[in-house]
């Protein structure tokens, strides 16, 4: 990969050296083939009738336009998968689709059509020529057809040069949807991530997937829509949880006691019950709660008063947080902000305006506008299918795959991969 990983659009002064290198053998061919042919041409006269003998046009005529062909179906494959013809190669650009990858057979061919279209004419006028027997004018309509021609394929190559979007395209990568870099003076994005570029990433196997309940989702209830607006800093209180109360600062701190007298906390009272979705909040508890000294149940403290005890005013060290990335099945690595829409062309819903919006191509329209709704937490983020038409789903590390049911978020671990509509992504830690 190139150290500079900006992109420059390739010059119409490159563009058109790499054509020129291109099309130099298959035009050479071509011109001296015909040229026998032509010059192989006898007449005869018997009857009072003009009998041309057109067998050596046809033969050598037939093998410059076989190796044409076989040399632009050579041409065309390895552009199509690299982006790289010869000219290209010396010239230091590469082809490309709209997003950076290989531009494809397809594209390549209309590309080419576009800018040939002068010299398929010409092909066209010397095979009528041939049919209808207009030797004595070959030349005057062979002639000017090959200069137009010519004349058309340059200024289409060099056409980028009236792009007002920063002669990015030309009339043809308009077209095809296609663009050329150049690869000497910027980086080359086939081989680098596309246009969105390279990101690190290493992604941890954990914990499967759990269809739970969203303890930032702010209701007892299984939320159907999670609000990705609005902040969360603590998981909401619940019936069945004591609110932890902090007393003024200004109160006087707790006394340690001396080393031969261990202090003494009494253990409080157990919840009166728990459920299995209670779990993400005793963990989050677990991690603020002070360490408890277990004592003697013979001896007694006056502080064993809970309602007594007070917050040591040193500050709180908080556990880093993982930076959360996600890589499409297209190669494509991106950071998640807090809240994530994905889909087609996705568009928040009232109180989402604030997402981000990861835009997914997806030419067989398998995925929704707005398909998933991700919300980090953390260690991981909460997936909800918006209703989409095709479905979502959460396949583990173990290989296990869970169907995601709509409007209902999922908790999905790091090392995991998503599953929506024909598209993927694989959920990671950097």
């Amino acid at each position: 990969m190139a150290a500079n990983l900006e992109l420059v659009p390739a010059t119409a002064g490159k563009r058109l050296g790499a054509a020129v290198l291109d099309w130099l053998a298959p035009v050479a061919v071509l011109v001296v083939t015909f040229a026998i042919g032509f010059a192989g041409i006898t007449r005869t006269q018997s009857g009072g009738f003009i009998i041309y003998d057109t067998g050596s046009l046809v033969l050598f005529g037939g093998i410059g336009l076989g190796l044409t062909l076989v040399y632009l179906v050579v041409l065309m494959g390895m552009e199509g998968r690299s982006g790289k013809t010869l000219g290209n190669h010396v010239m230091g650009i590469r082809s490309a689709d709209k997003d950076g990858y290989a531009p494809g057979a397809g594209g390549v061919f209309l590309r080419g059509l576009i800018t040939g279209a002068g010299i398929i004419l010409t092909l066209l006028a010397a095979v009528a020529i041939v049919i209808f027997k207009w030797f004595d004018v070959a030349v005057f309509i062979l002639g000017p057809l090959l200069l137009i021609g010519a004349v058309w394929a340059v200024l289409v190559v060099v056409s980028n040069t009236w792009d007002r979007n920063g002669r990015l395209r030309g009339w043809h990568d308009s077209a095809a949807k296609t663009l050329v870099f150049d690869v000497k003076d910027g980086r080359n994005p086939i081989t680098s991530g596309g246009i969105q570029g390279p990101y690190s990433f290493a992604p941890l196997d954990l914990p499967p997937v759990q269809q739970v309940a969203s303890p930032v989702a702010g209701a007892a209830k299984a939320p159907q829509v999670v609000n990705a607006q609005a902040p969360v800093t603590q998981p909401p209180v619940q019936p069945w949880q004591p609110a932890v109360q902090q007393l003024p600062a200004q109160q006087p701190a707790v006394h340690q006691l001396p080393v031969q007298q261990p202090a003494q906390v009494q253990p409080s009272a157990p919840q009166p019950y728990a459920t299995p979705s209670s779990a993400p909040f005793q963990a989050l508890q677990a991690q603020t709660a002070a360490p408890a000294v277990p004592a003697p149940a013979t001896q007694s403290h006056p502080d064993d008063d809970l309602d007594r005890t007070q917050m040591r005013g040193g500050a709180a060290y908080a556990a880093p947080v993982a930076v959360l990335r996600i890589k499409l099945d297209d190669g494509r690595d991106f950071q998640l902000d807090r809240n994530v829409l994905v889909g087609r062309n996705p568009l928040g819903q009232a109180g989402e305006q604030q997402a981000q919006l990861l835009a997914v191509n997806d030419p067989g329209r398998s995925i929704s506008k707005t398909h998933l709704h991700l919300l980090t937490d953390g260690a991981g983020i909460w997936v909800t299918d918006r209703n989409s038409t095709n479905g979502s789903a959460v396949t583990t590390p173990d290989g296990r795959r869970t169907p995601l049911q709509p409007a209902v978020p999922a908790f999905v671990s790091p090392g995991s991969t998503v599953h929506f509509g024909d598209r993927s992504f694989h959920l990671g830690q950097a």
